[in-house]
């Protein structure tokens, strides 16, 4: 079964939409996110036309700063401050990655915990941690368990999940969800010895490595749920022709599991309806 990221992320914007709607005639409130772009990188432009595209579809207010390549990052620290006290602005997400002379680290510190839809603030990351309510989640490792769910149904309770990656954007949070979830969870890495074994024993398989197709058939449980969170861009050597792929061998783990995520069109779409999803968390609970 090819499980449709797509379709899903059409389904969550439609419920989206919906509730929007009902907070804005409940309390007069219209849940407004402002995206800060750095810069001219081809690829965040897109992603920032996507989710400015999407933001205005479910009815919410959408924002855009454009910011040269040289902005200093004491003048990116002063914007954010003006985003920060201003109240018609609920969520506030920085484009990654940011020219070289920012740090990244300090940015990301500067955002108002409670308009980081992104979800990497320290802050988010203690309370997601903690299971404290309030919490606003990473958008990607949101998306895994959505997408888990469109398989395996709402109660994940008892499914061994193995986890490859540990990063702070996918890894972590996404293993933390899996516990909430009532998983038994595995955090697998680059160091950790009987990879492929570890994996063999995975209900639901999430593959955040960062490495094409590393994940072959013969590291899959018959049946396993397999979440692909991967996007490597490849040339082949013959044709000279670039695409993408993910973490996951996906033709021939196809044939063995249960369900997997292609790439593109798995995982991607959910990132961004996931983003939308925060904002609207961010209008209701601090709005």
């Amino acid at each position: 079964m090819i499980i449709d990221g797509k379709q899903a992320a059409a389904e969550l914007r439609v419920a989206l939409t919906n509730e929007v709607k009902n907070l804005k005639e409940s309390t007069g409130i219209t849940p407004s996110l402002t995206v800060v772009l750095v810069g001219d990188d081809p690829a965040s432009q897109v992603y920032v036309r996507n989710k400015v595209k999407q933001t205005v579809e479910v009815g919410m207010i959408s924002n855009e700063i454009r910011l040269p390549d040289d902005t200093s990052q004491a003048a990116l620290l002063a914007q954010l401050e003006l985003l920060n006290n201003d109240k018609s602005v609920h969520g506030i997400l920085v484009q990654l990655p940011l020219p070289k002379h920012i740090d990244e680290s300090v940015v990301i510190a500067a955002i108002n915990p409670e308009k980081d839809v992104d979800g990497f603030h320290a802050m988010n990351s203690g309370r997601l941690l903690n299971g404290e309510a309030g919490a606003l989640v990473p958008c990607t490792p949101q998306g895994c368990i959505i997408l888990a769910k469109k398989h395996l149904g709402y109660d994940l309770s008892g499914q061994h999940a193995v986890v490859i990656g540990r990063s702070n954007i996918v890894g972590k949070p996404v293993a933390l969800l899996l516990l909430q979830e009532n998983c038994t969870v595995t955090i697998a890495h680059s160091r950790t010895k009987n990879l492929r074994e570890i994996c063999q024993q995975a209900d639901i398989l999430v593959a955040a490595v960062g490495r094409p197709e590393f994940v072959k058939a013969d590291w899959v449980k018959q049946g396993a749920t397999v979440i692909d969170v991967g996007i490597n861009r490849i040339v082949d050597e013959a044709t000279g022709k670039a695409s993408l792929v993910g973490d996951v061998d996906y033709g021939a783990v196809s044939d063995v599991c249960g369900a997997i995520t292609p790439v593109p069109g798995g995982v991607g779409p959910m990132t961004i309806a996931c983003l939308l999803k925060n904002t609207l968390e961010a209008a209701k609970l601090y709005g």
